[in-house]
């Protein structure tokens, strides 16, 4: 299809475009030649116009990968901070908590031994009272005298075992400040 066309219009032997098509591949060139220098012009225009930064975009990256890193080990460190703090208070928590249980427990067992106590000690009141009643009335009871010596014996070991219970009471504060020491 094309042969007709160059046999036609191209002089093999002159290497010249009949017709004049000679020309218009110069006025093409022409025109190309002509945009190129004008895009080299615009690329001239644009670098001096827009001045290279001195630190690139990769530079930046660089330093705020660097920042970010150092923030992600001193976040770490305050979470390793905060992670022993929270140890250290559960630590102290349970203690505290256990020397509560203990102290509560020992009053509570302080606190039977003087209802213990006073009850004791209200009996021998009241013997005591009926006692010198009958000596009064000159008569002697011998059960009386028993009942009375009884609650005596009964209010003694009920103080006695009130003074152990505030002894124990009494340890088991010492205790604690004393494993610290």
């Amino acid at each position: 299809m094309w042969r007709h066309l160059m046999d036609d219009s191209f002089s093999a032997k002159s290497g010249v475009w009949k017709d004049g098509h000679m020309s218009d591949i110069e006025s093409l060139q022409g025109r190309i030649t002509a945009a190129l220098d004008r895009i080299g012009a615009g690329v001239a225009e644009l670098s001096k116009a827009a001045p290279v930064p001195e630190t690139t975009d990769a530079d930046d990256v660089d330093a705020l990968k660097a920042q970010l890193d150092e923030e992600r080990t001193a976040n770490s460190q305050l979470e390793e901070r905060v992670r022993v703090l929270k140890d250290r208070q559960d630590g102290n928590i349970a203690k505290l908590e256990t020397r509560v249980e203990k102290q509560a427990a020992a009053l509570a067992n302080l606190d039977g031994e003087l209802h213990r106590m006073r009850t004791s000690n209200a009996d021998l009141r009241e013997l005591n009272a009926q006692l010198r009643s009958a000596a009064a009335d000159g008569a002697s009871a011998p059960e009386l005298i028993n009942r009375a010596t009884i609650a005596e014996v009964e209010a003694l070991s009920a103080q006695r075992s009130a003074d152990v219970a505030e002894m124990d009471a009494i340890i088991s504060e010492l205790k604690p400040l004393i494993e610290e020491a």
